[in-house]
């Protein structure tokens, strides 16, 4: 059963509101149909509705892409499936390599009680876990048991605090009322949910030719995919699955973990590039020269010091689309801190609101990460097609703490009862074989009227592709 979205006056309802913030037609809006499954991402708040609102604007703004550069007369028809969303917000938890279950949260990543409330730390990679353990005084090899003493002695806020400095991950528990009064959120408060900028004169971008089946919308494009922990790599594993030719750049000092890699980077390819090496410099320059959009998701200011800030990119490069991510915001007290989307959970009441018994809960997926990491994708593809005719370069910037802020605020939801149960994701889950062995991974829940539903290709081994981009007809 399909239920059509339409246009009202007010209040807006989250598709419209996901579409207005990315600066789309809203006489597009109806071209969104959706299939509501009963019992999809169960949860408090709305995360089902603002999932499907995320996915739905993506593929909107994939269609939109693809029929200007196919020369369409009329933008295809987007289908949303809750089955296939509440499955792919989940995705690193459905992935099987060779049958075995992936590993989520490290030992030290998880809720702890301190002398007053809650703290939620995040250990999963090993630079983290040393530094936690650093802020508290104890030794590597320090047991879960001596974590928990050593933070029921502290108050909440000390334990964030100290860590931080340490330059650890440790959040405290905040009500959505606490954070309202919190400095980062009265600073998220007043930026919208996707920041958008033009920056210079660039003249209007050249519509490459589309060919074959299916409408891969995004084919020709380079990206250079900057990004680690699932809600950048999902926006570029999108890009990918339309077409892009992905390349991953990441540190050789700091290696992905293995079933993160397997989930995020279906359709990628991996390269390691040492920026404090010169030749390795050099290599990300032309890379650079012929890149059409740059990606990027570690910390504000992180990648300033080689060149990478964004009015620097675009100063380099004139038509670059360049996004980036962050969990907390490019400003405001926060706005240079590490964060994850569990973190960001805890510190914006969303933990306090899914919680029982005065013990904290979570979301049902890390749906921070995946609904911005859709929403990150959007705006790229939105990028481009006002290039199309506006020209410039292009920079948006999105914030995981910034979603959540719209999961907990009061939009109207889609109007409408559930048609069909959700009875688990079978139906949306599929095995491949490639370099990593047999993968068991969820589908993509983009879908337009002919366009792809699966990626071209499984990931290839971290770090093994050369960092070169693949020849594309009729560029250099």
């Amino acid at each position: 059963m399909l239920i059509r979205y339409t246009l009202h006056s007010a209040p807006m309802t989250d598709m419209d509101v996901a579409w207005a913030a990315l600066g789309g037609d809203p006489a597009l809006v109806p071209k969104v149909s959706a299939v509501v499954r009963d019992g999809a991402l169960p949860s408090r708040l709305p995360v089902r509705e603002v999932a499907r609102a995320c996915v739905g604007a993506c593929a909107l703004a994939a269609a939109e892409w693809g029929a200007r550069r196919a020369g369409l007369s009329s933008v295809p028809e987007v289908r949303v499936d809750d089955g296939a969303v509440a499955t792919a917000f989940r995705s690193e938890r459905h992935l099987r390599v060779d049958g075995r279950e992936p590993v989520s949260f490290a030992p030290l990543s998880r809720f702890w009680r301190t002398a007053d409330g809650w703290v939620r730390t995040h250990a999963n990679y090993p630079h983290h876990r040393k530094r936690l353990l650093a802020a508290l005084g104890l030794t590597a090899g320090a047991s879960a048991d001596s974590v928990a003493a050593a933070l029921g002695e502290r108050s909440a806020v000390e334990v964030e605090e100290s860590v931080y400095a340490a330059g650890g991950l440790a959040v405290a528990l905040r009500t959505p009322e606490e954070w309202a009064a919190h400095r980062q959120g009265r600073a998220l408060a007043a930026h919208p949910l996707v920041e958008r900028e033009r920056l210079g004169t660039a003249p209007g971008r050249p519509l490459l030719p589309l060919a074959g089946e299916p409408l891969r919308a995004a084919a020709g494009i380079r990206v250079l995919d900057l990004t680690r922990v699932i809600a950048g790599p999902v926006a570029t594993r999108t890009l990918a699955l339309l077409g892009a030719d992905v390349l991953r750049i990441d540190s050789p000092r700091l290696p992905e973990l293995p079933d993160q890699h397997a989930d995020m980077d279906f359709g990628k390819r991996s390269a390691t590039l040492d920026l404090t090496a010169a030749a390795d410099r050099r290599t990300l320059e032309d890379l650079l020269a012929t890149a059409d959009v740059v990606v990027t998701g570690y910390r504000p200011g992180a990648l300033d010091r080689w060149g990478l800030a964004a009015e620097e990119l675009a100063g380099r490069r004139p038509g670059l689309v360049v996004a980036q991510l962050s969990a907390w915001g490019a400003y405001g007290p926060w706005g240079e801190r590490r964060g994850f989307d569990s973190l960001v959970q805890v510190a914006t009441g969303i933990a306090a609101a899914e919680g029982e018994a005065e013990r904290p809960g979570a979301l049902p997926a890390q749906a921070l990460d995946h609904g911005t990491g859709y929403l990150l994708a959007a705006a790229v593809l939105r990028s481009l097609t006002e290039q199309t005719e506006q020209g410039g370069s292009r920079v948006v910037r999105l914030a995981l703490a910034r979603t959540a802020a719209w999961l907990t605020g009061g939009t109207a939801r889609e109007a409408g009862h559930a048609h069909a149960p959700y009875e688990g994701p079978d139906p949306w889950l599929t095995e491949t074989t490639g370099a990593l062995g047999r993968l068991r991974y969820a589908l993509p829940p983009i879908r337009f009227a002919g366009g792809p539903v699966d990626w071209a290709r499984p990931p290839g081994r971290w770090g093994g592709d050369p960092a070169r981009w693949a020849p594309v007809a009729g560029r250099g």
